[in-house]
């Protein structure tokens, strides 16, 4: 499990390897590197989702890794409380960015190889916490620069806490 302490309450979530090898690793090496911490929710719509893992409190976008490949046609849906990657209109372009779905939202799911319907990958879910990500989402937002939907009030990653099952991952 890995908890992420935000300024709003913590949020811990369960990665599925069995399903999303690949971006379940990526979110978690980028969580042992203490990337998340400093960062904020700096993407919030209420009845979607809330997007973090990318920007620090001056909307300021940190340097991430190499994009991963697009694993959206693991089976796994864009539910309530799960989590997935955020990404350009490029299905490869994943990195550090991530939501979690506060709505069903089947049209995020995987439905064919190609740039309409490769859908945005499902990695892991919220075990604890979902009330924290409701009150994130409800939070009042507006623009900073030339993004939208950013919370007025900074709601950062404060730590970013691994537990001793992932120890072997």
């Amino acid at each position: 499990m890995i908890t992420l302490r935000t300024t709003h309450g913590d949020i811990s979530i369960e990665l599925d390897f069995d399903n999303a090898p690949i971006t379940a690793a990526n979110y978690l090496q980028y969580a042992r590197d203490g990337f998340y911490n400093g960062t904020i929710f700096h993407r919030v719509i209420p009845g979607f989702m809330v997007q973090g893992g990318g920007m620090d409190a001056d909307m300021q976008e940190k340097e991430s890794r190499d994009p991963i490949e697009n694993e959206a046609d693991n089976g796994l849906a864009n539910d309530i409380g799960t989590l997935a990657m955020a990404r350009t209109s490029d299905p490869h372009s994943a990195s550090s960015q991530f939501f979690i779905n506060v709505a069903n939202n089947g049209f995020l799911n995987h439905s064919g190889k190609n740039s309409q319907g490769w859908g945005y990958a499902v990695f892991g879910k919220v075990v604890e916490g979902m009330d924290v990500v409701n009150n994130i989402a409800k939070t009042r937002t507006g623009s900073s620069g030339y993004h939208q939907d950013v919370p007025v009030e900074s709601i950062e990653i404060t730590e970013t806490l691994i537990s001793d099952a992932y120890s072997d991952k």
